[in-house]
């Protein structure tokens, strides 16, 4: 029995900061807001607290509560009692188990999470401040709680359970680094951390309506946006959550909890946690996979150019799109800004021959620039630029249009790791692409084919006029009767060009090669033979010979005259 007490004692003492609940609902409480938020400009306001969770209180503007009508009243704590479960059975333990807690019992010595409620400005969720971890001799306008802050205008919306996610992770993030660390976390990826909450908890898994829906659209609006620097835009959200989907599809949740829990912020952090957790890349190696991942998003290229997240299999931007003309040499230039860890895609078609790309970047800053081909089956290539100092690269793709179809290119500057701001200066690249139909080494080789074949006609033409020298020649002497004997080894002798002219007149099948040498060589000998053992009735068998000799003596000389006709 005294054990069973025992227990009960000790329960009793652990849970008491939860039981004891020193506010109560109707409790009317003054608090700071910030007028950059709020929907009338109002740095303070009165609200009431219409609900308490096992690990919330949800305070209301009393303004807007006491004008809703009964029945929109009802519909509110409706609202609020499936946030307080959703907040108490989901948010808080995944949250807390995953980044570890809030501070607690915090500022206020209470365990519960204050969560305000009051209309705010159409295109805000919410928000947290930290100057309430702190007390009003330190900040002067501190609600002196652990609190968060969400936009009344959302309460009965479905991203309502995304927004308390996301502002609670930031309440999370103040006690696990300024807190534990005593230093603050670089807004981005403290947003992107946030940004990533409600994925980890599943809001995002029905993709329609979705808050991951919602930084789509944003990040496809505007999808070179820089990722560090901060202004609170739209664009800042879309680039940041796409992002940070890509991180930990590859590198998993614990790279975002491990930079978390860690004295380093910004970038170092990131890449402290890749390496503790033993990967070789860096962020920005992994930046750069991203920007090719938005581009074509495709495993089958490569695993690390592709989302994992089934929602975000279709995700793909549309580059900047340049046409260069069909036919003849064209060209195109471009002078454009940028800033750091901002992606940006140019898209080159058109055109025929080869291509050729100038980049030059601003020498202050380090630009990468990848670039991917695309051939005539749909196959993309992933290549690099090779910069100099100065920033400078070219690249040449021959058989443009042929048999590569596109072209993409994806410069961005990764030179400053830390100190980011919500305004960062921008640096000017350069870039010029030309088609030129024939390469300097296309040209030299056609020029060399055109020679060869000049050459090659004039040998002939050389042939030809040596032939009708020859007849000339021929022409001159006595070719119409012959009357000394032609043997083997006789040169430049006028009887043999007149015997070669008759060989050639008796066709092909006798004398093919149809030369005129006037040298008495082996070939003629062979067709001498030919010609006796044509008519070797009449040339050799008088002579008692089975096969020609070649040698034209009286039988042959008889055979030769009477076909001329003598």
């Amino acid at each position: 029995m005294k054990t069973k007490l025992k227990i009960v004692f000790i329960l009793i003492f652990l849970l008491a900061p939860l039981l004891v609940r020193a506010e109560q609902i109707g409790q009317i409480v003054n608090f700071f807001v910030d007028p950059s938020y709020d929907l009338k400009g109002r740095s303070q306001i009165t609200a009431s607290l219409q609900k308490i969770g096992f690990r919330s209180y949800f305070y209301l503007d009393e303004n807007w509560w006491s004008n809703l009508d009964k029945s929109q009243q009802n519909e509110v704590q409706k609202a609020l009692s499936f946030l307080a479960d959703e907040f108490d059975q989901k948010i808080y333990p995944t949250l807390t188990s995953t980044f570890g807690s809030e501070w607690r019992p915090g500022i206020d010595n209470d365990y519960s999470i204050t969560i305000l409620i009051h209309p705010m400005q159409k295109e805000a969720g919410g928000y947290f401040n930290s100057a309430d971890e702190y007390p009003i001799i330190q900040a002067p306008k501190s609600n002196q709680r652990e609190m968060v802050y969400l936009n009344a205008q959302h309460i009965e919306g479905p991203n309502i359970k995304s927004l308390l996610s996301h502002e609670f992770l930031h309440l999370i993030i103040f006690n696990q680094k300024e807190r534990i660390y005593g230093i603050a976390e670089e807004i981005w990826l403290n947003e992107a951390r946030a940004e990533y909450s409600p994925t980890l908890l599943g809001y995002d898994a029905e993709f329609e309506g979705s808050n991951l829906q919602n930084r789509v659209k944003d990040f496809l609006f505007n999808p070179s946006d820089s990722l560090t620097e901060w202004k609170n835009e739209k664009a800042d959200y879309g680039v940041l959550n796409l992002f940070t989907q890509y991180l930990v599809d590859h590198y998993g949740i614990k790279i975002l909890v491990d930079s978390l829990q860690s004295a380093k912020i910004g970038i170092p952090s990131l890449n402290y946690a890749l390496e503790k957790n033993g990967f070789e890349k860096d962020f920005s190696q992994i930046f750069t996979d991203w920007t090719i991942t938005v581009l074509v998003n495709d495993c089958s290229l490569n695993e690390k150019y592709c989302y994992q997240n089934e929602n975000l299999k279709n995700l793909r931007i549309s580059p900047q799109t340049n046409f260069l003309p069909l036919i003849g040499e064209s060209s195109l230039a471009l002078t454009d800004k940028t800033k750091n860890w901002a992606g940006n895609w140019y898209k080159f078609i058109g055109g025929q021959g080869t291509l050729n790309l100038e980049f030059s970047g601003d020498s202050r800053v380090t630009f990468k620039v990848p670039y991917l081909t695309r051939d005539i089956s749909g196959q993309y290539s992933v290549n690099f630029f090779q910069l100099d100092k100065n920033q400078n690269g070219k690249i040449s793709i021959p058989n443009f249009r042929k048999e590569i179809t596109s072209l993409v290119i994806i410069p961005s500057i990764q030179s400053k790791i830390s100190d980011f701001s919500k305004s960062e200066p921008s640096f000017s690249f350069f870039w010029k692409v030309s088609i030129v139909e024939k390469t300097k080494e296309e040209r030299e080789a056609e020029l060399i084919k055109k020679l060869l074949a000049q050459i090659e006609f004039l040998e002939k033409e050389i042939a030809r006029l040596q032939a009708e020298i020859a007849a000339i020649l021929t022409k001159k002497g006595t070719c119409t009767f012959f009357e000394n004997n032609l043997y083997f080894g006789m040169m430049n002798n006028s009887e043999v060009r007149c015997l070669q002219e008759f060989l050639k007149s008796q066709g092909p099948e006798i004398y093919p090669e149809s030369l005129v040498t006037g040298y008495f060589g082996p070939l003629t000998k062979a067709v001498v033979i030919k010609f006796q053992e044509k008519y070797k009735d009449e040339i050799l068998t008088p002579l008692g010979l089975e096969k020609g000799t070649g040698y034209v003596g009286q039988m042959t000389r008889a055979k030769i005259n009477e076909l001329l006709g003598k």
